[in-house]
């Protein structure tokens, strides 16, 4: 142990490694600070122990009182969100009908059309086989009429 003047050196540990000291600065310290004296209690009387147990009281229903109004307000906020997620849903419901509305509408008035244009093909198709009939007809009989008019030549 070294010791300088007010400050004492201790060597705790000695290792390959390393030193560990132990630095002391006042061994008459024991770092005991001096305790105030006790404060002597008032007694008090039965009013003022009254006074302080209405006080508390009200303080106890102020406190409550807040905390209800904070978890009405807390209710009132979760309503508000609520009926606007509500809004919001029915709005994008109606919004989504209307273009499925919109959407089916043209694909029927599409449907129409390509039918009435495959009827008008179709017409046309049955016009023309009827002719082609007809014009076969014509034919046959000016064939067979030659035929006729060939044979009897």
């Amino acid at each position: 142990m070294a010791s300088s003047g007010e400050i004492l050196v201790k060597e705790l540990d000695k290792r390959a490694s390393g030193q560990a000291f132990e630095v002391i600065l006042d061994p008459d310290a024991k770092g005991e600070i001096p305790l105030p004296p006790p404060k002597e209690k008032k007694e008090m009387s039965l009013e003022e122990i009254q006074k302080k147990l209405e006080a508390a009281e009200e303080r106890r229903k102020s406190h409550e009182a807040e905390v209800l109004k904070h978890l009405a307000e807390k209710r009132e906020h979760e309503k508000e969100v609520l009926k606007k997620a509500m809004e919001e849903n029915n709005n994008f419901s109606k919004t989504a009908e209307e273009k499925l509305n919109q959407k089916m509408e043209a694909n029927k008035e599409n449907r129409t059309a390509r039918m009435a244009a495959l009827n008008e093909k179709f017409k046309e198709k049955v016009s023309l086989t009827a002719q082609s009939a007809i014009f076969l007809r014509h034919l046959d009989v000016i064939f067979c009429n030659s035929e006729l008019e060939r044979i009897s030549n």
